[in-house]
C-alpha cells in the first residue's frame, strides 16, 4: 500500500530541512508522495520536485496561505499549484514583504524590552523570503539572548506577549480564489487547531475543495469528526504531519501516513474540473 504526507515545511519558510533533506527523510519513511506547503511561498518547490523526481517519488507543489474569516485566523493549503502563476507570485511577494516588515517590528519591540536582537540577524538566519516567529526565536537562542525556543515564545513571542505582532492576512475566501486561479485545490489546514468548525460552511460556499482530516495534533476522535464533515459537504480528505524538521524537537515526517487513494481522488477531482471548464 502507498502512502503520502501532504503537509511539509522546509527552510524556505519555518522548517529546518532543505528541500533535498526533506525528500531524503520522506524516502526513509517509505512515502510514495509528498507535498511541500511552506508558508506564503512556493520558493522551495522546484528543488523539492527535482529531488523527488531523482528518487522516483511523486511530488505535489503547494503552499500554506495565512488567511482569516470572521476575525479568525485560518490556514488554507493549496495543492497542485502552478508555481509560475503571475497572480499567485505577485500576491505571495506582497505577503513576504509584510512578513519581513513584521520581523523589524518584533525586533523593535524586543529592543524596547532589553533584548538587543537586530532584524538583520534574523534575516541572515532565516535566509528565505517568508521569515516568521520561529526564526526570531532561533536568532535569540543563537545570539545567547534567551535560553531556548520555548522560553522565547513564552516570554516574548506568543500572542499577548511583549514582542507579538499580528500577521497580515488575506480573507479566506480570497485565498480559495487565488489557489483556484493558480490551477490548484484549496484545503482547510488542521481545523482541529482552529476550533472554528462553524466557518466551514462559509468556506465550502466559497469553493473550498477539502479538509485536512489527518494531522499530528488531531486525535482519532477529531479525525473522525472531520471525516464526517468532509462527507457531509462532499469535500476531499487530506492529511499530513506538518513537519518543520528539527524546529519542533523530533521531525514529525512519517507520523501521518495518508493512504494514496486520497491523492488519486484529488487528481481525479482536478481533472474533472479542468474538463468541465473547457
Amino acid at each position: 500500500m502507498k502512502f503520502a504526507d501532504l503537509h511539509l515545511h522546509t527552510q524556505f519558510s519555518d522548517g529546518t530541512f532543505t528541500p533535498e533533506e526533506l525528500v531524503l527523510y520522506a524516502q526513509k519513511h517509505g512515502l510514495a508522495c509528498i507535498a511541500l506547503t511552506d508558508h506564503d511561498t512556493v520558493e522551495g518547490c522546484a528543488r523539492a520536485g527535482a529531488a523527488a523526481a531523482a528518487v522516483k517519488m511523486e511530488f505535489i507543489p503547494g503552499a500554506e496561505l495565512t488567511a482569516e474569516h470572521a476575525d479568525t485566523e485560518v490556514h488554507i493549503l493549496g495543492y497542485f499549484l502552478d508555481t509560475h502563476n503571475a497572480v499567485l507570485l505577485e500576491k505571495l511577494a506582497r505577503f513576504q514583504a509584510d512578513r519581513q516588515n513584521r520581523i523589524h517590528e518584533m525586533c523593535a519591540a524586543l529592543n524596547k524590552h532589553g533584548i538587543p536582537l537586530k532584524a538583520e540577524a534574523v534575516f541572515a538566519l532565516a535566509n528565505c523570503k517568508s521569515p516568521g516567529r520561529p526564526h526570531v526565536a532561533r536568532a535569540m537562542v543563537k545570539e545567547k539572548l534567551i535560553g531556548n525556543l520555548d522560553e522565547a515564545f513564552e516570554r516574548f513571542l506568543k500572542k499577548g506577549r511583549p514582542a507579538w505582532v499580528p500577521k497580515t492576512k488575506m480573507s479566506a475566501l480570497e485565498s480559495v480564489q487565488l489557489i483556484h486561479q493558480a490551477g490548484g485545490l484549496a484545503v482547510m489546514a488542521h481545523p482541529g487547531l482552529n476550533r472554528t468548525d462553524e466557518i466551514i460552511p462559509d468556506l465550502v460556499a466559497a469553493g473550498l475543495d477539502g479538509i485536512e482530516c489527518f494531522h499530528t495534533k488531531h486525535s482519532t476522535v477529531m479525525a473522525e469528526r472531520y471525516l464526517e464533515i468532509a462527507e457531509k459537504h462532499n469535500l476531499l480528505v487530506t492529511g499530513g504531519s506538518d513537519c518543520h524538521g528539527f524546529s519542533k524537537k523530533a521531525p514529525l515526517i512519517g507520523t501521518v501516513r495518508l493512504p494514496y487513494e486520497h491523492v488519486e481522488r484529488m487528481k481525479s477531482f482536478l481533472q474533472a474540473r479542468a474538463t468541465a471548464s473547457k
